[in-house]
């Protein structure tokens, strides 16, 4: 009988850590790859994904129009202020063809401040990365591969997140 509850606590907490309670993340059996993942930053230069290989990488697509936006970036905010995820990169990604002031403007009114503003030009990335809606976020190993999205709505500073996220890091 302990033997038997030993091997049930076991399997429980194996499973409780691969498979989180986030009813929005999809997690990939075989991580994606992806080649030349780029887009801008507000002054307009040329950011790699690759340029991120050890890390790991969080792409939050966003726009300035999206309620679920406005109320998940500042959680995204928190997080990258973080100190216990100091290998993670957050890119906030903007793809609503909104200018650099007026999304400056939109972070600004929600007091972010450890996030910078990032660009994707023509929505050539969330295309690429065949995007359904926003927010997504879509997060890469430190290898550069795709292992997880999150579709939708989610706060970053969840006990649950966080504590799935930690096995990454």
């Amino acid at each position: 009988m302990r033997f038997l509850i030993i091997f049930i606590f076991f399997i429980s907490n194996v499973f409780a850590n691969e498979i989180p309670n986030i009813k929005n993340i999809v997690i990939n059996k075989q991580p994606k790859t992806y080649d030349n993942i780029t887009f801008l930053d507000s002054k307009e230069k040329l950011i790699k994904l690759a340029d991120y290989n050890g890390h790991l990488v969080m792409l939050n697509f966003w726009a300035i129009w999206c309620a679920p936006c406005k109320k998940e970036i500042p959680s995204l905010d928190i997080l990258k202020g973080n100190a216990n995820f100091d290998n993670l990169e957050i890119f906030p990604i903007n793809v609503g063809k909104d200018n650099v002031k007026n999304s400056k403007f939109f972070f600004n009114d929600l007091k972010i401040k450890n996030l910078d503003i990032y660009f994707d030009d023509n929505n050539n990335l969330a295309r690429d990365l065949s995007l359904r809606g926003i927010p997504t976020t879509v997060l890469f190993n430190k290898e550069g591969k795709e292992f997880a999205r999150i579709i939708g709505y989610i706060d970053f500073n969840s006990n649950e997140f966080l504590k799935w996220l930690s096995g990454y890091n």
